[in-house]
């Protein structure tokens, strides 16, 4: 006979997720605010580590700061079916993005646990530090880590705009553990997100079956000028860096307009010194984010970015140096393991699409080392990184019974 299908606790689920978004509530919102490494961040880790523990799970902490919880009593040198996310926010974060991934997959490890169900490989689930990389660059750290993408040595080394190293507020918060990276592989990694994007609502679509993650690259521009009198130098005398942040503002607009399909551009931030009304700034620094799902695309536009930037800035008489904060290339992911995603939507009635992830996750890295799939359930007006974030619980409720049905059948399959 198959065995009764299990179903998560929807109201566990969401009280745990409300729970969690009372540490760093932003007064007046329904958001939340927990940088990496934060005394809020803390406080967010010691609350999940609380709910492992009390599920009597075997857990761990490794040198950047990665928690990963496993179900116990099996063999140690057996690889896990792996789930999970991150708890780190960006300032202006809500209660979903991340936090999903991480309680979804506690609360299939309680759900199964609570059913008595005998599995024959265990189930483990993860949060990896600083995966928003709002405080430390680049974003995915702890999971880069963790796979072998970046020694941990150097990211140890990386600081905030406040030039606080990252291994000191590991330090501080007593969050670096002994569990050595890279870490032990998965047998195979499913990530639950929100989509952080419209299309599901748009389309009245529950699961999205995700196929793959767009690549990003992100550039750091500081540009140098001369400040001077805002009403006394003429316009032909003038090196302003105001004004070539905003000539590369407009043109990696319109760079998205000639490119066309998936090519997607950002300016995210821009600081003029000395910001004032009357002044012309003397620097600026900005941010470009460039993503597409065609690396060769991507490099295109990274090639004509670049190009304009010393065109203009040397019209202009500006200096530039620029900072690669992140550089992935677009990843694919398993076959197999998006079946089975369709398969568990399919199974439990769910409409499904397949679709690319228009942002960076947690599972993009761990695509590198294992079987790894995504699944997408809908944000509301697709609305993320913003305080305004959503997700019904019949969503939530249908996200994690689908990831429920992918991991314990993960549980039984083989890779060659």
């Amino acid at each position: 006979m198959t065995p009764e299908r299990l179903r998560i606790d929807i109201d566990r689920l969401v009280r745990r997720l409300m729970e969690l978004g009372r540490i760093g509530a932003i007064e007046g919102t329904t958001g939340c605010a927990r940088l990496a490494l934060t005394d809020d961040d803390k406080a967010g880790r010691d609350l999940v580590w609380t709910w492992m523990d009390e599920l009597g799970l075997d857990i761990t902490t490794d040198g950047i700061g990665n928690v990963v919880a496993t179900m116990p009593g099996f063999d140690p040198a057996m690889a896990p079916v792996m789930t999970g996310s991150h708890i780190d926010t960006v300032a202006t974060g809500g209660k979903y993005d991340g936090n999903l991934g991480v309680l979804a997959g506690l609360e299939v490890i309680e759900t199964v646990l609570t059913s008595g169900r005998e599995l024959q490989r265990p189930l483990a689930v993860g949060w990896f530090t600083d995966e928003e990389g709002a405080r430390f660059p680049p974003d995915m750290l702890g999971s880069l880590v963790y796979v072998g993408g970046m020694p941990l040595e150097q990211a140890l080394e990386i600081t905030d705009d406040d030039d606080v190293s990252l291994g000191d507020e590991l330090d501080r918060i007593g969050y670096r553990g002994a569990a050595p990276t890279p870490g032990r592989v998965p047998h195979a990694f499913v990530e639950l997100h929100i989509e952080q994007g419209p299309v599901l609502e748009d389309e009245d679509i529950t699961i999205g079956v995700v196929e793959g993650v767009q690549g990003i690259s992100w550039t750091e521009l500081t540009l140098t000028g001369q400040s001077c009198h805002a009403g006394t130098t003429p316009m032909r005398l003038r090196h302003d860096p105001g004004y070539v942040a905003a000539d590369v503002t407009t043109f990696v607009r319109q760079l998205t307009a000639d490119l066309g399909g998936a090519q997607v551009a950002t300016v995210g931030a821009v600081t003029l010194t000395p910001n004032l009304v009357n002044v012309v700034p003397s620097t600026a620094r900005m941010t470009v984010d460039l993503r597409n799902t065609d690396d060769e695309v991507l490099q295109l536009a990274e090639t004509r970015f670049r190009g304009h930037v010393a065109k203009v800035a040397e019209q202009e008489g500006v200096g530039v140096e620029t900072r690669t904060l992140a550089r992935f290339e677009p990843v694919d992911f398993d076959a197999r393991l998006i079946e089975l995603v369709e398969t568990g939507a399919r199974e439990r009635g769910f409409s499904f699409k397949r679709m690319p992830s228009g942002a960076g996750h947690d599972a993009q890295m761990f695509a590198r080392i294992c079987p790894t799939a995504m699944i997408f359930t809908k944000s509301v007006d697709g609305i993320s990184h913003n305080v305004n974030e959503y997700t019904e619980p019949i969503d939530l409720e249908a996200g994690a019974n689908v990831l429920l049905d992918t991991l314990l059948a993960l549980t039984e399959m083989e890779f060659a």
